[in-house]
């Protein structure tokens, strides 16, 4: 990551119905004021999860901080404890896959200088620990991946075209 992607922000969607994941990603360096900003709103009190530094391994003294270093928080408090379960065990494994995914493909470094912020939202619904892994990390990477090179001009051309017709899942309206 270079110094001019401080505080590049993309989303991705992973998955469907009922295991699927929306992951909002901010890519930081570590001497950035990206970093500055986040790291004091997230550890202002709140009524929501508490970060998670991810990691993985197979016990907790064997867990290792995933590189670059990464924060996930949920988009909202979990509703259930099994909610709270898949949050903090498949999206995490998810999670670090997906920014794992992106240092194997050389979009970022394996290091310390890079910081990424993971923002995310798990379907109400969720149950099957494999199925929200896989969302949480293709969500992560597709969100790295357009945070790293940006939203293709062509996409970008299309949403201002259609402007006066954009829609959304969770829009009801005319």
């Amino acid at each position: 990551m270079t110094r001019s992607s401080d505080g590049r922000i993309a989303q991705g969607w992973g998955g469907r119905k009922p295991n699927a994941c929306r992951a909002i990603v901010v890519l930081a360096r570590r001497s950035g004021t990206a970093v500055a900003g986040l790291v004091t709103s997230l550890t202002r009190p709140a009524d929501r999860l508490a970060p998670i530094l991810v990691s993985a391994g197979p016990d907790h003294p064997f867990c290792e901080t995933v590189q670059p270093p990464t924060l996930l928080v949920g988009h909202e408090v979990a509703n259930t404890a099994r909610s709270a379960t898949l949050i903090g065990g498949a999206c995490q494994v998810g999670v670090a896959q997906g920014v794992l995914d992106s240092v194997a493909d050389g979009l970022l470094e394996p290091d310390q200088e890079t910081l990424v912020f993971v923002s995310l939202w798990l379907d109400h619904d969720a149950e099957d620990e494999t199925a929200v892994r896989w969302s949480a990390r293709e969500a992560v990477g597709l969100a790295v991946r357009e945070a790293v090179h940006g939203l293709p001009k062509d996409a970008a051309r299309r949403l201002v075209e259609q402007r006066d017709n954009l829609t959304h899942p969770h829009y009801g309206g005319e």
